[in-house]
């Protein structure tokens, strides 16, 4: 497969593009694999992109039920952070954040990283306090982050109205972070994975697993059984329906999660702006839309739809920060289907079933950590034994009582 460069683009632009190599291989499946990676969207390809590069293991089959990135891979904001509460969060989001930095260049694909930094605002004495221990915590990993004062706020965005229902008291900003275009990342981790001999297998249903003496070894699929030695089960908020298939219950709960963009306008708003206080985000993408998003719905669904009093709510909040955008016109609205924990931190883990493997649980957060979550499982997957910095995040951790409570880091959706 040639390399995307300047010379490609010119050498294309002869034919008027109209002689671009395929993306990426979609071959028939075959009887067995080494590997199988349920789930085609960012964690499930970037899974198998470095089992294939860093663990030497190219007999993979990536399955996906519908197309690539079609999942919540497709449906999120976009944002990139690691300023969590805990040592084992900050860990796992930290080491996605130093693959963020190059994964471009070692893609060969842009993935359109921009390091424009995250404002988490405080509107209250309970908000001060809560970044203020995290803002110390995140420093003692040595996660760089600052404290502003309203006026340093102010200066950083001047059309935010400072007083009024939601008071800006102060804000933490993580200057590392973010944003990443979601669709070229799991284009860019599927281009290089089939490169590296990975298939990607679309349009594909898992619809059971093959168990014998307590090992999974294979799965049943739409289009025929296929047999493997190991499971790697990515499939986001439906993680729990696949998990049934085995014969597992997950402590999971999968609810709606929607954002919705703005029409086009000249940059205005060159930062992420969080205010977990009262649910609501904004950034604005390379097209000039404001993109905004909010919490998740109160309600269980696998319904990829929100709720009109989600979009209501989070409107209103954005309005009342900054004024000047109650002219803007919604274009668009989109719903995800997030897979919640009981301590809003993702499960990475072992299961009772041998060789049988499962990443879910991310909740909110998961575009964040796609480099850093494929890179730990799949080098859990390789081993048969969990990455170190996975461990913390065991399904065993619900019966020890060793949670990761990041409920306040990840208190709204992004």
């Amino acid at each position: 497969m040639s390399r995307y460069s300047v010379f490609s683009l010119l050498r294309n632009s002869l034919s008027y593009h109209q002689n671009w190599e395929r993306a990426w291989r979609s071959p028939e499946p075959k009887k067995r694999y080494k590997v199988v990676i349920v789930g085609g969207g960012g964690h499930g390809l970037a899974t198998a992109y470095y089992l294939a590069k860093e663990c030497g293991i190219t007999d993979v089959a990536v399955i996906e039920k519908g197309w690539l990135g079609g999942g919540n891979t497709g449906r999120n904001t976009t944002i990139v952070r690691s300023n969590y509460l805990w040592d084992e969060s900050a860990a796992i989001y930290d080491h996605a954040m130093d693959l963020w930095k190059d994964l471009s260049q070692e893609l060969n694909y842009n993935v359109m990283y921009s390091p424009r930094g995250v404002l988490h605002l405080a509107h209250s004495v309970h908000d001060m306090q809560e970044i203020w221990r995290r803002g110390n915590a995140i420093h003692h990993n040595n996660i760089a982050s600052e404290f502003l004062n309203p006026e340093q706020v102010k200066a950083m965005v001047p059309y935010m109205q400072m007083e009024g229902r939601y008071p800006v008291m102060g804000a933490l900003l993580q200057k590392a972070g973010g944003t990443a275009r979601h669709d070229a990342v799991a284009w860019g981790y599927a281009r290089a994975a089939s490169e590296l001999g990975v298939d990607i297998i679309q349009e594909t249903e898992v619809t059971g697993f093959d168990i014998k003496d307590g090992t999974v070894q294979g799965v049943r699929t739409s289009r025929g059984d296929i047999a493997c030695e190991r499971v790697g089960v990515v499939a986001a908020g439906h993680s729990s329906v696949v998990a049934e298939m085995a014969g597992l219950r997950l402590p999971l709960e999968s609810f709606p999660l929607q954002a919705l963009v703005s029409e086009p306008v000249k940059p205005v708003v060159d930062s992420v702006i969080m205010s977990n206080g009262v649910h609501a985000y904004i950034s604005q993408s390379d097209k000039g839309e404001l993109v905004i998003g909010a919490s998740s719905d109160s309600y269980n669904s696998y319904s990829q739809r929100g709720s009109f009093d989600i979009i209501e709510d989070t409107l209103q909040a954005i309005c009342e920060l900054y004024p000047q955008f109650s002219r803007m016109r919604m274009l668009r609205q989109w719903g995800g289907i997030v897979d919640v924990t009981v301590d809003r931190s993702p499960i990475i883990s072992k299961t009772d079933i041998k060789n049988l493997f499962f990443n879910c649980g991310w909740g909110t957060g998961g575009f964040k950590c796609t480099p850093g979550s494929g890179h730990v499982f799949a080098h859990s997957l390789a081993k048969g034994e969990m990455h170190p910095i996975a461990a913390p995040f065991s399904i065993d951790r619900f019966h020890t009582g060793a949670l990761v409570d990041e409920g306040a880091a990840a208190a709204v959706a992004h």
